[in-house]
């Protein structure tokens, strides 16, 4: 199954706030669902899916392995206990949540093309990689098996070097927080460009990054956000509009935790 360009993201959502997005998400029309097991949701998560009654093949779930389970003798049970957890067989999609500065990448891949062999996921891939790292992963297994990398990506942080890197190589790019928690309600310049098109700034912000034909995965808990971000509309904004979106660019990096790698 083809990655759906909008997917419904679950980033701090827990308990039944996890279960109501995704359970409304896929009423209202969403096929993408992107958890991950540091998310502490994926029982809620698996519970939606199942409790929606869509055919499993219908729904592109994606899962991300944390830093923990790297290694070669954690990766896979704890791939498993996902599996587990979200009430399937399988994932279609894998990925390396961070980094990792204990696990050697060579074993982590190779741990996640095993899994990919065992019909575990469909597709493996990066997530918060930059150049170097995802370099060495070229490297390693070739660009064609990284099927994304998921970055953060919204207008006051485009992380233009790397993008351009993914798109030489090939890779899709995935762009998380693609509205910055919110920031892009109360930007004056996102604000006049929507006021101008009669739409929302985080309209705005989710056009241009479709328009680049990145991945986006908002998250919300509302109905109504949940359908406008589904009904994001795509080539509307016009050079003067990029342009003005491209000077909002400020390296304004909201993940960014502790054992973070190099950033470009």
């Amino acid at each position: 199954m083809k990655m759906p360009q909008i997917g419904l993201g679950t980033f701090r959502l827990k308990g039944q706030d996890a279960y109501n997005s995704v359970k409304t998400g896929l009423e209202v029309g969403y096929r993408h669902i992107d958890t991950a097991q540091i998310y502490d949701n994926e029982e809620e998560v698996g519970k939606a899916l199942a409790d929606s009654g869509l055919p499993r093949a219908e729904v592109f779930i994606t899962t991300k392995i944390w830093i923990e389970n790297l290694g070669k003798e954690k990766l896979i049970p704890s791939l498993k206990e996902s599996l587990s957890k979200l009430q399937t067989s399988y994932v279609d999609l894998v990925l390396i949540h961070w980094p990792s500065k204990e696990f050697s990448l060579k074993e982590t891949l190779d741990e996640l093309m095993k899994a990919k062999t065992l019909g575990l996921t469909k597709e493996i891939g990066i997530s918060n990689f930059p150049i170097k790292e995802t370099q060495e992963a070229i490297d390693l297994i070739g660009a064609n098996n990284i099927y994304t990398n998921q970055i953060e990506i919204h207008p006051f942080l485009q992380n233009k070097k790397l993008v351009n890197f993914l798109n030489e190589k090939g890779i899709r790019v995935t762009a998380y927080m693609p509205l910055a928690y919110g920031k892009v309600m109360t930007d004056e310049s996102l604000k006049a460009i929507a006021t101008q098109h009669k739409v929302s700034p985080a309209d705005i912000s989710m056009s241009w990054l479709l328009d680049q034909n990145f991945t986006v995965i908002p998250s919300s808990t509302k109905k109504v956000n949940l359908e406008n971000n589904l009904k994001t509309k795509k080539n509307f904004l016009s050079k003067d509009d990029v342009v003005r979106i491209q000077t909002l660019d400020r390296n304004d990096r909201l993940a960014n935790p502790g054992f973070s790698p190099i950033w470009d």
